[in-house]
């Protein structure tokens, strides 16, 4: 199977129930280093059900796992990358919450034969309760086996370019060496994070990060850096990845603000590659 342009255009999920409770939202938050320093009475608040705070891109860990999932629009997962990510937030999050989710396509862009394709889809996520929005997640996977399928004749959205200065601010995130076997638990199960073989099989050394848990540690960043660590202020956050992160290692995430603007990259040190580029959020 591969993708099948413009056909694939018409594609619309129907309504998906989802619920996430106090549990999710502190596992979550785990993930991303909240509770590490158990001292720290900033950040417990989101690993502890006592007045809990919901790390705002906690509706990202559904982006691989409802339909249209890229595997059915074409895309080979086993070569498939996730591309860029964005979350847009329409109000606070609250413990528990139930949610119904449509999705849809967005648009294929095709690089050309033995080049790959990027797939752009769409989920709105609304409140069961009232029928508000809750988020909108927008996504992109590059289909590096797809190449060829057909596309839009534009170009694909040019990417939020950051401040050509040094960083406002930077800082530095351990991850833990069992990360992905932790992360995995929110709802990812793609072997590559797991199994060794599977991940040599994808190209890489061993099983990598997700993807989703990297951009997560950097709205973290964002979090302590320019919002008090309040969900609030986070009204969208996005960023391309640009090499894996392997479980164990230290993200340094560089910041610079410019009014509600935040830019930002990571990078892991002692690798001296950047992973993740062209990122945005924009504080309320």
């Amino acid at each position: 199977m591969t993708i099948q342009y413009p056909a694939v255009l018409n594609y619309k999920s129907p309504a998906q129930d989802w619920s996430f409770t106090e549990r999710d939202a502190m596992l979550y938050a785990l993930c991303l280093g909240f509770g590490g320093d158990p001292l720290n009475e900033r950040t417990l608040p989101f690993v502890y059900e006592k007045q809990l705070k919901v790390v705002p891109t906690l509706p990202t860990v559904m982006a691989w796992v409802v339909e249209p999932t890229f595997a059915a629009l074409g895309a080979d997962p086993k070569s498939a990358l996730h591309g860029e990510q964005k979350i847009e937030l329409h109000r606070a999050i609250t413990m528990p919450l139930k949610v119904s989710v449509q999705g849809s396509v967005l648009e294929v862009y095709d690089k050309g034969a033995d080049r790959g394709a990027i797939l752009m889809t769409r989920h709105v996520i609304t409140d069961a309760a009232d029928g508000g929005k809750v988020a909108t997640l927008t996504t992109s996977c590059f289909a590096r086996a797809e190449g060829g399928c057909g596309g839009s004749a534009e170009a694909p959205p040019r990417p939020h370019a950051v401040p050509g200065r040094p960083p406002d601010q930077s800082l530095d995130i351990a991850t833990r060496a069992d990360l992905a076997l932790q992360y995995r638990l929110t709802g990812d199960r793609n072997p590559i994070h797991a199994e060794p073989d599977a991940a040599r099989d994808a190209g890489f050394a061993r099983p990598l990060l997700h993807g989703l848990c990297s951009f997560g540690i950097s709205c973290r960043a964002v979090l302590e850096a320019y919002a008090d660590f309040d969900p609030r202020r986070i009204a969208s956050h996005q960023a391309r990845f640009a090499s894996p992160v392997y479980p164990g290692e230290i993200l340094t995430v560089d910041l610079w603000r410019d009014d509600e603007v935040v830019s930002f990259e990571a990078r892991i040190k002692a690798r001296g590659v950047t992973v993740m580029k062209n990122g945005k959020s924009m504080l309320r």
